[in-house]
């Protein structure tokens, strides 16, 4: 049997931390077992639906580079089936009209309440086989002995009694079909074996069960994932970071250590942090995943992404980079190529949006030097050591790592100064900071005609200052 998983959010906002943790666990269990992962869009909900979230939700699943094989699929598109499963259900006597109305039975829970009781629909209209003349909901007609008993692939088994489940609405007053009844509808349509979701949805999960059994269809296997919390224990909120995962990529976060710190969330292997994309797929099972709630912990997905900058494929930091780098309006083809240059600063910078910012000057020309760098490093006496770097530097034979740092250091001899009297007013001069990577790396990538013309700006700076 082949697996096919499926993540279905509804596009009533983005994608969040949680339906990406989701989408990943379902695109995971796909991938594992050489099956079919499907994208469907659940957008009944015409008044909260936008088009808006639909892009969002989808940008947000091609940035985390979770590949969907089949659709989006959306719901408002297959409204003629789902009524053709109600009718169904109508003729073979599994469901009814219903057209109790919202007061009244407003005020037959308030009773049950009252009285200690499941607020719950009494069964008022479980009688009735005809459509009425007036506006009617349909009902479910639910089992009233029995139990379903739901092995949950994360959970273990969980058993629910017939009779403590209520007879629940599949279609409004209006036609429109409810979640519960298109759930199972595309799920069964769309031949999906493993339902991956949020423990939120647990409790619907027998009132589906009973309906896939009154339409003669096996349920898939379910796994209730547990809800992500804060590091107060409170729900996850945008002050805990469960804000768009676009966000993530906008603050600088590589795709990669969102999926990885992710994936983590309520599952080991050992003491392996770090995973990459192929690393999950062969190690990652659902079953494995923890019941507890999971913590989630910001200080730990920047450390994560971190580790990713230094030590993930440069190809394909780089091409993350460059997104940035159109955002800043920065110009890679300005200056050296990006996979080269990154390494020289990756240990430096936690977030691409670091990365982008230390590498700048690298691409543009400088304008300005840092008040604080310059105050302390192009005074008159810098004059001279630049200088004479200057004219050992044009006529150096090769243009590398090791022969400009000799250049700096006989320089530092023959003028008597201590290294940083040579090297400091070079970084300002090449970098317009104080601090950088070793200054010598810094000419190499800048390359020589430029690295030169910085050295004549700055001692133009200091004639200017006098």
């Amino acid at each position: 049997m082949t697996v096919r998983t499926r993540f279905a959010p509804s596009p009533t906002g983005y994608l969040h931390i949680g339906g990406a943790r989701t989408a990943l666990s379902c695109w995971l269990e796909a991938r594992r077992h050489q099956g079919r992962f499907v994208l469907r869009i659940e957008d009944t909900d015409r008044e909260r639906s936008t088009p808006e979230a639909v892009e969002t939700i989808l940008e947000g699943m091609r940035w985390l580079e979770l590949d969907w094989d089949e659709g989006p699929f959306f719901q408002t598109e297959r409204f003629d089936r789902y009524s053709e499963v109600i009718r169904q259900l109508l003729e073979q006597g599994d469901a009814y009209y219903c057209t109790c109305s919202r007061e009244e039975l407003d005020r037959i829970r308030e009773q049950q309440r009252a009285r200690g009781e499941k607020p719950r629909y009494p069964g008022t209209c479980r009688h009735r086989r005809d459509k009425p003349e007036g506006p009617a909901v349909v009902r479910f007609r639910n089992p009233e002995q029995g139990q379903v008993v739901v092995d949950d692939l994360v959970r273990g088994r969980v058993v629910f009694d017939n009779a403590e489940l209520d007879d629940l609405v599949i279609a409004r007053s209006d036609g429109t079909p409810t979640y519960n009844l298109t759930v199972v509808v595309d799920d069964m349509d769309m031949g999906i074996t493993e339902v991956i979701r949020g423990e939120d949805h647990l409790n619907n999960t027998p009132r589906q069960i009973n309906i896939y059994r009154a339409l003669g269809v096996e349920p898939p296997r379910f796994a209730h994932v547990s809800m992500i919390h804060g590091a107060d224990g409170g729900k996850l909120s945008k002050r805990h970071g469960a804000v768009s995962v676009t966000q993530y990529r906008d603050e600088g976060y590589l795709p990669d250590a969102l999926v990885n710190y992710l994936a983590r969330l309520g599952w080991s292997h050992g003491d392996q942090e770090f995973f990459t994309r192929q690393e999950l797929v062969q190690r990652f099972d659902i079953r494995q995943v923890s019941r507890s709630a999971s913590v989630f912990n910001p200080d730990k997905l920047l450390w994560l992404n971190h580790q990713w900058i230094m030590h993930g494929p440069v190809e394909s930091t780089a091409r993350h980079l460059r997104w940035h780098f159109q955002q800043a309006g920065l110009d890679e083809t300005t200056g050296p190529v990006l996979e080269e240059a990154i390494p020289l600063f990756a240990e430096r910078c936690k977030t691409l949006v670091e990365l982008r910012d230390a590498m700048a000057f690298l691409y543009r020309d400088l304008e300005s030097y840092e008040e604080k760098a310059a105050s302390k490093h192009l005074k008159p006496g810098a004059a001279e050591p630049l200088r004479h770097l200057h004219e050992k530097l044009k006529t150096l034979p090769a243009w590398e790592a090791e022969p400009i740092h000799a250049t700096i250091r006989e320089t530092a001899a023959a003028l008597e100064l201590g290294m940083g009297k040579v090297g400091m007013p070079l970084r300002v001069a090449l970098t317009g900071m104080g601090q950088s990577p070793a200054i010598n790396e810094v000419a190499v990538l800048l390359g020589r005609a430029r690295t030169l013309q910085r050295v004549e700006n700055a001692l133009a700076f200091l004639e200017q200052r006098g």
